[in-house]
Order: C-alpha cells, then structure tokens, then sequence
C-alpha cells in the first residue's frame, strides 16, 4: 500500500472523536481498494478499531488513537500484531507523533480522508492464522449486511 499524495485537510481546533479517524481510515484503505471492518474482535477477546482485506489476501489491522490518554492509558496493541501482516495506528491531526513508537505504521485522518505518514513494515502471517482471519472476516461482514438488510432474521 503506498502512501496517498493528497494532505488530509485541516481540522478545527477540538479533537476528533475515534469515529471520524475510523470513517476517514476506512476511506483511505477503501481507496486501495481494502474491504474494511470494524471492531473486529479477535480469538483472544481483544478488539481491533479496523481491520482491512486487501486484494492479495494480505490483513492490516489499525488502531486508533483519539487523544495521548487514550494511547497512554492502552498498551495492548503488541497483542494486534500477530492477527496482521501490517499494523498501523490512525490519529487525528495536531496528535503528537513523537509519543508513538516508531514502529508500526501511521495514519493521520479525520472524518473525510485520511494520508498515511509512515508505512507499517511487513510481518507475513501464518497460512493458518491467515485462512481463520480471512474466513472470520467473510463471515462477520456476511453477517453484519444481513443483519443490516433485515434485522429480524439475526
């Protein structure tokens, strides 16, 4: 996934809500032509904010970050990176990138778009953990639609 040339717009001086980093994330990867979830709960209970299915198979998964308390205070996203071959945290813009690590990837959005600042290195999953990921994310996406099309049936 290469990074997008357009800048993501500026934002008004009150914080984004976790919302609009998710919608403008999933317009990013949705451009790359990634199908999206989110709050995608994995085998361990953990719940990742989006997780995204790109054409070659390959999952990202990305954790959004809406304020420095809310990545103070949640030191699990170590526990994401076996459930991905990308990992990347989304913040909102003006969010100090020098608190993050320096490994993973990042994303800056807001409610419209979303530009991605540093690629996520590559860590090729399993071809198990993959076929579980991929069918989970079939079915959970099969299901939210239907439960979407006729809320009765679910």
């Amino acid at each position: 996934m290469s990074s997008l040339p357009a800048t993501v717009p500026a934002i008004a001086a009150s914080p984004l809500i976790a919302s609009d980093i998710v919608r403008g994330t999933c317009r990013l990867l949705a451009a790359h032509g990634h199908g999206t979830l989110t709050e995608v709960t994995l085998r361990t209970g953990r719940r990742v904010d989006v997780m995204a299915l790109a054409p070659d198979g390959s999952i990202t998964v990305v954790e959004v970050k809406s304020s420095v308390q809310d990545f103070r205070s949640d030191r699990k996203w170590r526990d994401y990176l076996e459930f991905c071959d990308r990992f990347f945290f989304a913040v909102g813009e003006g969010f100090p990138h020098d608190i993050l690590p320096d490994e993973p990837g990042l994303i800056v959005a807001d409610r419209f778009g979303a530009a991605i600042l540093r690629e996520a290195p590559e860590a090729r999953l399993a071809p198990a953990r993959r076929k579980a990921l991929t069918l989970k994310f079939a079915l959970l996406g099969s299901q939210r639609l239907t439960r979407t099309l006729d809320p009765e049936a679910c």
